[in-house]
């Protein structure tokens, strides 16, 4: 099974505070891995450590097999960032043309997309069901139906992982529920990688094999393999009192 992401002995933080302590991660092909702590635990920093967003005080990141400061495959990675962080809505652009911006480090930024490029973009919206909505300005859907035109958005150059950071926050339950299942196919069918910060701990915790909690600095693995139940597990990062609140689905 193939290595997608390697951290090994991995440091961050500013000058008077220190956020991420000799982090260890293996995620690897097919993986799909929800991130949870409090806010302020990390989760966010470790997402733009892997992407090469932000660099790490100390340690190494490998992508691929490859450290990080060399990889230049990105079309291998898809990114979905925090809604509100992400998009204006008065934005006046189409979903088409929100899912095409993708493939301008291809094309070129002001080179006209060609016919095998909208071909990619209809296959995009298609696999998250929103073909239909092509010519809609992209402010005028709903949250849940944003976030699909995202997800498309970084479907469209094929990525074998995608990072999503809080991908659902402010999307109704329903819509919620609609995203994992897309999440889930993508994950099962496609067999995409999934690396997800997320707070939907009860969504999440049956659905997901794989959960990383962050607290202090640190993290902890929670899997199959995990002698510790994850209630327990939560309780170590989030506090004794922590609950988790399960929805069915």
């Amino acid at each position: 099974m193939e290595t997608i992401i390697s951290i090994r002995n991995l440091f961050f933080g500013y000058r008077d505070k220190m956020i991420l302590e000799d982090i260890n991660l293996d995620i690897y092909e097919g993986d799909y891995i929800g991130i949870v702590g409090p806010n302020g635990s990390g989760k966010s920093t470790l997402i733009k450590l892997m992407l090469n967003i932000l660099k790490p005080v100390e340690g190494e990141i490998k992508l691929f097999g490859q450290d990080i400061n060399r990889f230049n495959e990105w079309d291998k990675i898809g990114y979905v960032a925090q809604k509100s962080n992400s998009f204006n809505k008065r934005f006046p652009a189409t979903v088409e043309e929100v899912v095409a911006m993708n493939l301008y480090p291809k094309v070129g930024l002001f080179r006209a997309i060609k016919r095998s490029h909208l071909e990619l973009v209809h296959n995009a919206l298609k696999i998250v069901n929103m073909e239909k909505y092509k010519d809609r300005l992209i402010g005028d859907l709903s949250g849940g139906q944003q976030q699909r035109v995202f997800i498309a958005r970084a479907l469209v150059n094929f990525p074998k992982v995608i990072f999503l950071d809080e991908p659902t926050v402010g999307i109704d339950i329903k819509s919620k529920e609609e995203f994992y299942k897309l999440l889930d196919k993508l994950n099962k069918e496609m067999k995409i990688t999934i690396v997800m910060v997320t707070h939907d701990i009860g969504v999440i915790s049956d659905r997901i094999k794989k959960i990383v909690c962050m607290g202090n600095g640190k993290l902890i693995i929670h899997d199959e393999n995990s002698k510790m139940p994850f209630e327990k597990t939560i309780q170590k990062i989030y506090g004794d009192s922590a609950k988790i609140l399960f929805h069915e689905h």
